[in-house]
């Protein structure tokens, strides 16, 4: 091989090699609120109500479901390496339970090791039909076919 071509050769695997490693470099992204330790840690259970949580941390990530009035601000932060499936790296979750006075009874702490990951948008639209196996659907279709359907 001539110096030339060895030149060309080098020069070619070099930029394989880079795209290689950058396409392999992960892709982070940050999703949700947490508000800073300092404004959670002012809050002071049994004096401060929704109006001054409200007015301290903002409006809510979620409001409880099963009605006992808890508030929960939720932050993660996901990790995409190259063709993989996104991956959630970092949780943070401030839980703010209220009594019956609406008056703060405690503040909880829940991070990615308290649980198990819940995808709430996994970007898939569900559709109402049917689903038919690899077979179904290479073979489903035999003799549902007339020689007047092709002319």
């Amino acid at each position: 091989m001539s110096p030339a071509g060895f030149r060309k050769s080098a020069l070619v695997a070099l930029m394989l090699g880079t795209a290689a490693i950058a396409g392999c470099s992960p892709i982070e992204s940050t999703h949700g609120y947490v508000p800073v330790d300092e404004a959670v840690a002012a809050i002071q259970a049994g004096k401060d109500n929704r109006d001054s949580i409200l007015q301290a941390l903002g409006e809510p990530s979620v409001r409880s479901f099963n009605g006992d009035g808890s508030w929960y601000y939720i932050s993660y932060r996901t990790e995409t390496l190259g063709f993989f499936a996104r991956k959630v790296v970092e949780r943070q979750i401030i839980a703010i339970v209220f009594d019956n006075a609406a008056r703060v009874a405690r503040i909880d702490r829940y991070g990615l090791e308290d649980g198990r990951v819940i995808d709430l948008n996994t970007r898939e639209t569900v559709s109402g039909g049917r689903k038919l196996t690899f077979f179904q659907q290479l073979l489903g279709n035999v003799g549902n076919f007339s020689a007047e359907s092709f002319i």
